[in-house]
């Protein structure tokens, strides 16, 4: 039955990848968009728009970091998985996913907000600062739920 433990905690470290990443390339896609439509009419405004572009990208390196965490905390990067089992497995997955579902929802959250922001730096480029406060709001959340995920991971005793 240990297997299953394995399986379960494998289950959290990939939900908190596939989930935060998931968001992220939304996120970085919809911004992305955005962008594009910005630098065809003035192309000096490019690195503005691209700092806002890469924002929503943060959940999915806050999800791989989870997922790094997880990987190292049940042995299968230090060369040998550890005996867990069912109870310590879903305490795991459990672990994983506050990263994975607030990633998700938060780098789609910021990808749009990021968009309506470079709409800002469109039409008035010297208030870059102030536009980059409404998506960096967003990443409060992923934040919170980062430290969450390594907190309840790193405490799981294995």
């Amino acid at each position: 039955m240990s297997e299953l433990g394995i399986v379960y905690a494998l289950l959290g470290a990939a939900a908190a990848v596939l989930l935060a990443g998931t968001g992220s390339a939304i996120g970085v896609g919809i911004a992305g968009q955005a962008a594009s439509g910005v630098v065809t009419e003035d192309p000096s405004k490019f690195a503005k728009v691209l700092i806002m572009q890469l924002l929503p990208g943060t959940q999915g390196i806050y999800g791989l970091l989870v997922g790094f965490i997880t990987l190292s905390k049940i042995g299968l990067l230090g060369g040998g998985a550890a005996d867990i089992d069912v109870k310590t497995g879903l305490m795991i997955l459990a672990a994983c996913l506050p990263i994975g579902i607030v990633g998700l929802l938060s780098a789609i959250s910021q990808g749009k907000t990021s968009a309506a922001a470079i709409g800002i730096v469109a039409k008035k480029p010297e208030q870059f600062g102030k536009a980059m406060l409404f998506p960096a709001m967003v990443e409060t959340y992923a934040i919170l739920a980062l430290l969450i995920s390594i907190l309840a991971v790193t405490a799981i005793q294995v």
